[in-house]
């Protein structure tokens, strides 16, 4: 039986974090909260860019599929 090795990532400490910044700021860390929930190995990259860019209309749309994308697959292990 073969195995996908995908770039998810455990990070229980930055989902918490992601949670409690997204409610506080209205929706605004959206995106951050979505890749920290869903364990993506660039949740904090996409928290800078958010962070920088996420005021416009545009980078809050590039942050927000950033965070939907799916797993990139690292290696297939039999």
């Amino acid at each position: 039986m073969s195995r996908v090795i995908t770039d998810r990532r455990g990070r229980p400490i930055s989902v918490i974090i992601s949670v409690v910044l997204t409610i506080c700021t209205l929706g605004y860390f959206l995106p951050w909260m979505i890749a920290a929930l869903r364990g993506k190995s660039n949740a904090w990259p996409i928290f800078f860019f958010n962070l920088l860019l996420g005021w416009t209309v545009i980078g809050f749309v590039i942050a927000l599929v950033l965070s939907v994308l799916p797993h990139q697959a690292v290696a297939l292990r039999r």
